[in-house]
């Protein structure tokens, strides 16, 4: 593959999520990041510039101002795609500017602060022609990966029951009232839009209907805030229909004092089930029915090619939260390329896109909804 030329906008000298975006960019060779605009602190964006060896005139104050001046550079050195790692309350503008001027974009997720805002980056999106990626990390694990090839083809027979549990504790204390850095803009709904919701809940809704292969239809939910004074949910729950009339728990909270990022994943059918544990994302367990758990290792002979494809070292050899994310940054890349070349003989290529990231702000929406009604049940639509 060709590299693809990269800028980021946010992700300044001590971002958590810019950094991990970076190294997941930059694991496999397909990304040269050659600009930036990380800061509205313009010490904060020039330092990051020179940490990261990058040519002074290609670091820029703001986002708009590097749009414009990478779109007038000769084709062959502008930046071809964005990564976009601010707070999720910037996320639509720089999405849909970029766009505009024939850049792609990856976006961490949500998509953005609400489901309107997501429908105008649509819209952007197919009047530009331009790609978009959401930085759905889990779905670029290889076991799940491989549960979803066993749910599909059909071992487990229809499913019946999917459980989904992201527990954190982080936020069990008013830490935000600190100076926490991450945990201020998080509980700010004018910047987060939603708490744990909107946060891990995304992720774990993604997880659902990623592996089982179907949609959420309705769902009865409950959002509290456990901290006093809390301004979002930061404990979350419900429970889902289906669209094969398959039912489900989701629970999303960031107040399980202890926990450290407990991401689990069940799937049942009629004939057996999967199991995948993000504190050991290296394996996954496959039941069925009156026969011995099975244990799935990430590296083996025996996986599905989607597996395969995304294992970078031998079986036994760890692989974690890098490597899925650059699993995303390598599919999209793939796609990339091909839309470069208008190669149509590449087959769809599976990375978290446009879609899912719609399905993820209907997701909040249908939430929140739910949560304050008095007719629980609540139509997830999109």
């Amino acid at each position: 593959m060709n590299k693809i030329r990269l800028g980021m906008i946010g992700g300044g000298s001590g971002s958590f999520i810019g950094a991990v975006h970076r190294k997941a960019a930059a694991l496999d060779g397909h990304y040269d990041l050659v600009c930036g605009a990380f800061s509205s602190n313009p010490d904060i964006c020039a330092q990051t510039g020179k940490e990261l060896h990058l040519t002074s005139s290609r670091v820029y104050a703001s986002y708009a101002e590097m749009l414009q001046a990478e779109a007038a550079l000769p084709r062959d050195q502008r930046m071809q795609v964005v990564s976009i790692v601010t707070p999720n309350h910037l996320h639509a503008e720089p999405a849909i500017l970029a766009m505009q001027h024939g850049f792609h974009v990856i976006i961490d997720k949500p998509l953005a602060l609400t489901l309107t805002q997501g429908l105008q980056i649509e819209a952007a999106m197919n009047q530009s022609g331009c790609l978009l990626a959401l930085t759905h990390t889990y779905a670029g694990y290889p076991m799940l990966m491989e549960a979803k090839h066993q749910v599909h083809s059909g071992r487990f027979g229809a499913i019946r029951k999917i459980f989904v549990e992201y527990s954190q504790g982080w936020l069990s204390t008013a830490v935000e009232q600190s100076g926490q850095k991450q945990a201020a803009w998080r509980t700010d709904p004018q910047r987060a839009g939603g708490g744990a919701i909107g946060d891990i809940g995304t992720h774990a809704a993604h997880l659902a209907e990623y592996v089982s292969g179907l949609k959420i239809t309705h769902l009865c939910a409950s959002l509290e805030s456990k901290v006093h004074g809390r301004r979002v949910d930061d404990d979350a729950s419900a429970l889902l229909r289906f669209e094969n009339q398959a039912s489900g728990i989701l629970i999303a909270t960031q107040v399980a004092a202890g926990e450290e990022n407990r991401l689990t994943l069940r799937v049942y059918g009629e004939h057996g089930g999967m199991q995948w544990s993000h504190a050991d994302p290296n394996s996954l367990l496959i039941k069925m029915t009156n026969q011995p758990i099975q244990i799935y290792r990430t590296g083996s002979s025996y996986l599905s090619a989607a597996a395969t494809a995304c294992t970078r070292l031998p079986a036994g050899h760890p692989e974690g939260f890098i490597e899925a994310f650059a699993n995303i940054y390598v599919t999209f890349a793939q796609a990339i390329n091909a839309h470069n070349s208008n190669d149509n003989s590449v087959p769809t290529l599976d990375y978290p896109s446009i879609t899912e990231g719609l399905r993820g702000l209907a997701f909040i929406q249908a939430m929140q909804t739910s949560s304050n009604s008095t007719d629980k049940w609540t139509v997830l639509t999109l």
